[in-house]
């Protein structure tokens, strides 16, 4: 036995599921925006991410909504790579977070702007309330399993011995 009192393990002081879950938020965000402006913009065409002007301004709307997905992806990439460094990640909040992310960005999509602010709509000519219903169950749906994965990464944090 030695006289040198136990040095305490803080691997488990040090994670940060907070931080874990905010970081998968960013990135699924991103990345839905991402889906949502290569898939329905530029692929389908479907629509511009602004549509009450000249085509011009909806294209350059589409620039300004990549960049910032670009941005966010990259930042949230930076933020992942410094939770792994520094040995602080919670790998079950950040894949809650990144189905918080990819849901919540469509639901605020749909919802707000394509009902509230009618930046633009799914597809136009068309009936796009089966369009709408899609929209919105799938975003509900992303949401609901990031909801479930959270709760179920914390129940899994808090039956975790301490120092494990």
């Amino acid at each position: 036995m030695s006289s040198e009192p136990a040095t305490p393990d803080r691997t488990a002081d040090r994670v940060e599921p907070g931080r874990s879950l905010a970081v998968g938020a960013l990135i699924g965000a991103a990345v839905m925006a991402a889906v949502d402006e290569i898939v329905f913009h530029q692929i389908l065409h479907w629509h511009h991410f602004y549509d009450r002007s000249t085509r011009g301004i909806g294209l350059l709307s589409d620039g300004l909504l990549h960049t910032a997905e670009l941005v966010a992806l990259v930042a949230g990439f930076f933020l992942f790579a410094d939770l792994r460094r520094r040995h602080a990640l919670a790998p079950a909040h950040a894949r809650a977070g990144l189905f918080l992310g990819l849901g919540a960005f469509q639901l605020f999509d749909g919802i707000v702007d394509h009902k509230l602010l009618r930046l633009h709509q799914i597809r136009y000519g068309v009936d796009v309330t089966p369009y709408d219903w899609a929209w919105n169950i799938a975003g509900l749906v992303l949401l609901l399993v990031g909801i479930a994965l959270t709760v179920r990464a914390g129940r899994l944090a808090g039956t975790r011995p301490a120092g494990s």
